[in-house]
């Protein structure tokens, strides 16, 4: 894990996702990104009528002096490196840029809880951050001093699209050194399988996959509330889903079922681009 990426909103939600960073950091010999979204109007950045360079440039530095202070922190001792980035509103469509200049693995995120993804980092940008994410994101919403994942849960409908994704989920489990669960959810009415039909439909995605990993099958009303109960019962650490990327997290499974998931979820959520 060479790059981690925290979008910084100077909130305590952002806090408990710098010391998430933090503690992977010293495990890992990780460098962070502290990415603040500096909310210049569009008038300011581009119009000539409506530019002011002067509110700019004492914006620019009033953000760079706060997070530079925001970045004082005892538990950032010892991370190999901390590298605060400031980018205007538009942060959200050039995550993957900075990603990609910085070979970044991971985004983690705070999020203030059972709101859910409106209110992660700024407004609706995190959604928007998630959707053009091609690294995974990791959500956060309480504070975790040391975080150790000895659990780690995988669900997902098993269909083709979704090994990516898997891939991805098992590397991050290997890298945590977690024990990775996989879950199908089999749920009442159009979408029920019996269970020779539904091991013959995992037994094909993970040889298409190349793993052999045990899957669990588990029954309950819904698929997001299989998965809460499902992790719980685990004593889970983490719950994995995959995302459809710029197609938004609406379309993770079927409806809004993977941001439900992400909004109840007493514990954090990562998600991977499919």
């Amino acid at each position: 894990m060479k790059t981690i990426i925290v979008p910084i909103d100077f909130s305590e939600q952002s806090e408990y996702a710098l010391k998430v960073a933090a503690s992977l950091s010293k495990k890992h010999d990780s460098e962070i990104i502290a990415l603040h979204m500096l909310e210049l109007n569009e008038a300011m950045i581009s119009s000539s009528e409506g530019f002011h360079p002067e509110q700019t440039v004492f914006l620019l530095k009033m953000a760079e002096k706060k997070i530079s202070e925001f970045l004082q922190k005892p538990y950032l001792q010892g991370v190999k490196k901390v590298t605060p980035i400031i980018k205007h509103f538009k942060v959200f469509s050039e995550v993957n840029d900075i990603a990609e200049r910085h070979q970044a693995d991971l985004i983690i995120m705070g999020s203030h809880g059972s709101d859910g993804l409106k209110e992660i980092f700024v407004g609706s940008n995190a959604e928007k951050v998630v959707r053009n994410s091609a690294i995974p994101v990791l959500v956060i919403k309480d504070e975790l001093e040391d975080f150790r994942v000895d659990s780690f849960v995988f669900a997902c409908a098993f269909k083709e699209e979704s090994i990516a994704a898997f891939k991805k989920a098992q590397e991050f489990a290997s890298k945590l050194s977690a024990n990775l669960h996989l879950v199908y959810i089999n749920t009442p009415g159009d979408n029920f399988l019996s269970n020779k039909d539904a091991y013959d439909k995992i037994n094909s995605f993970l040889q298409k996959a190349g793993a052999g990993k045990e899957v669990t099958i588990y029954n309950d009303y819904s698929v997001e509330r299989g998965v809460l109960n499902y992790s719980e019962s685990i004593n889970a650490d983490i719950i994995g889903i995959p995302t459809h990327g710029r197609k938004g997290l609406s379309h993770f499974f079927m409806g809004s079922i993977g941001e439900d998931i992400t909004n109840h979820s007493k514990i954090p959520v990562m998600t991977f681009k499919i």
